[in-house]
């Protein structure tokens, strides 16, 4: 497994280097913004398999980094963040990022965040959505024409894991993913937030939480929802969604 960390403090990434090398993880680190975007073009992909993100940088910020990564991949990235507030934690979320962790962090508890974005990305992500949420997962194939479903202009395969729309693939977060399932599983009914929150429950721990949620939704309905299309997912004013 390879590891970006772009981080401009040299104690905090040699810490870092020698907790992760004994995980058995690569990592390739960088103390400045431009030569991370540089580091993430330079193949035409991202090459890394979880990106450690500092927000603050001595030539701008950890958002650009995110954003270019984004464009390129749904790999798992967590911010580092010595700003441990819900507006940092929102717009973290809606650069893309799929976790974050406030400084200072116990080395541990990094680790096992990295474990469990990794479990939950890339080409585990349907496996594991599915496995975690196999109920929704036989509701959302009965609602289709077997593990076809109908969500909009998109069609999604819950036997592969993959929204297409237009003959093109709709890339999905891990976390996109699981929520859409939730939504599939449960379709026509009101599903209340805190029904949804109990649905993304990650057993590691905060998988998705209340001042998320509204960020995850909105990002999931972007990917679904082109201009003039009818809503895919339905706002219910003061108690939760629904999928019709």
């Amino acid at each position: 497994m390879k590891v970006l960390i772009v981080e401009d403090d040299p104690i905090i990434v040699e810490g870092l280097k020698v907790a992760l090398s004994q995980e058995e993880y690569e990592v390739e680190a960088y103390a400045c913004m431009q030569d991370a975007l540089e580091a993430v073009k330079k193949a035409g992909e991202v090459h890394f398999d979880v990106c450690l993100l500092d927000i603050n940088l001595p030539d701008g910020d950890g958002y650009q980094v995110c954003r270019a990564i984004r464009e390129r991949s749904e790999v798992p990235i967590i911010f580092l963040t010595a700003c441990d507030d819900e507006i940092h934690t929102v717009l973290a979320l809606e650069q893309g990022a799929d976790d974050y962790i406030a400084k200072p962090f116990r080395i541990r508890e990094l680790i096992a965040r990295i474990r469990a974005v990794l479990r939950r990305s890339g080409k585990n992500a349907a496996s594991e959505g599915a496995a975690a949420g196999a109920g929704e997962a036989e509701k959302a194939a009965a609602a289709g024409d077997g593990d076809i479903v109908r969500i909009g202009k998109n069609i999604l395969n819950i036997h592969t894991g993959k929204v297409m729309r237009d003959g093109e693939e709709i890339f999905l977060s891990a976390v996109e993913y699981r929520l859409l399932l939730t939504f599939v599983g449960s379709r026509g009914q009101l599903l209340t937030r805190q029904r949804i929150l109990s649905e993304m429950w990650d057993s590691a721990g905060d998988f998705v939480n209340d001042n998320t949620l509204t960020v995850y939704v909105r990002r999931l309905r972007k990917k679904l929802e082109q201009e003039g299309d009818e809503p895919v997912i339905q706002t219910v004013r003061g108690i939760g969604y629904r999928m019709d």
